[in-house]
């Protein structure tokens, strides 16, 4: 039931307009209903009451008695009824119609912008890592992750395993180069990773920490790694999602297992990427899953 004079800042206004036109076609159905009841009694009374009277019993073509003509234009009255209601006055009428038309092309109009920003977004990234490997041609651009098999890297900023030999591999192909991150991961850390340089990228203008460098954009990350020969990438998704485009190789330690997770890497594409090492190591006291290191370079 609505309450007129009354807003409730529950229900918004299409709410109000859905409801209103429910009303109104619970009203037309139901005089439909009365109409249609009232005209079968009608009819069963003029019927009987030729009947009982006798009147024109002689039928002729195009001679029936009068209570068949009021009998027959009573049904077309009805059938011109049934046809306003479920036909002319559907649900929403025309001016629903034309508003739900107007926000569907707002709601386009939105997802458009909304592309081509990504679009931009898009060709600015290339055109930096173009720039970056014009001057950068040394460098060879690695990522480094684990993920599980459903590319789950982490949950509430944490990892979610711990794999001791992961965590050596991560320390020995990472240590003396540069580690690049987004500022999420560089605080899930206790502290900047010792015997690298630790960069990280945030959108924060005034964020700074002691023992790392902090910078803007990925590219700006990469200029202040330019002298380093192998730098590494090491989240968080973001940031994985970026790189990706632009990265050389890819050091993944598939951890083989579904799991639950709110950070995830991205899908590699094997028309990019080729896999060019595999090695593979079982669960046991110090690792809940099997788990393998993988290497890519991009074709």
């Amino acid at each position: 039931m609505l309450f007129k004079g009354k807003s409730n800042p529950n229900i918004d206004e299409e709410q109000i307009k859905l409801v209103e036109n429910a009303q109104k076609r619970v009203k037309q159905k139901k005089r439909l209903f009365y109409h249609f009841s009232i005209m079968l009694f009608g009819i069963a009374v003029l019927l009987i009451t030729n009947i009982l009277f006798g009147i024109k019993n002689d039928i002729k073509p195009f001679n029936y008695p009068w209570s068949y003509w009021i009998s027959i234009f009573w049904f077309l009255i009805l059938v011109a009824h049934i046809y306003n209601v479920y036909i002319t006055s559907r649900f929403m009428g025309k001016e629903w119609e034309k508003e739900e038309v107007k926000k569907l092309v707002l709601k386009q109009e939105l997802e458009i912008s909304k592309i081509k920003i990504e679009v931009e977004k898009e060709a600015r990234i290339k055109a930096e890592s173009q720039l970056f490997n014009q001057n950068n041609r040394k460098n060879l651009i690695t990522i480094i992750a684990a993920a599980s098999e459903n590319n789950v890297i982490g949950k509430n900023n944490k990892l979610i395993w711990y794999l001791s030999d992961d965590l050596k591999h991560f320390k020995n192909q990472t240590k003396g180069h540069s580690v690049i991150m987004g500022r999420k991961t560089f605080e899930s850390m206790p502290k900047a990773l010792p015997n690298r340089t630790n960069i990280i990228i945030t959108r924060k203008t005034d964020y700074m920490v002691k023992d790392a460098i902090v910078v803007n954009s990925l590219n700006q990350a990469l200029e202040k790694a330019a002298d380093d020969n192998q730098p590494f990438i090491i989240g968080g998704g973001e940031i994985y999602k970026l790189a990706i485009k632009i990265a050389d190789r890819i050091e993944l330690t598939r951890v083989h297992t579904g799991i639950e997770g709110d950070t995830y890497f991205p899908e590699i594409d094997h028309n990019l990427w080729e896999e060019v090492s595999r090695e593979k190591r079982l669960k046991d006291e110090k690792h809940d899953y099997d788990f393998s290191f993988i290497r890519y370079n991009k074709k």
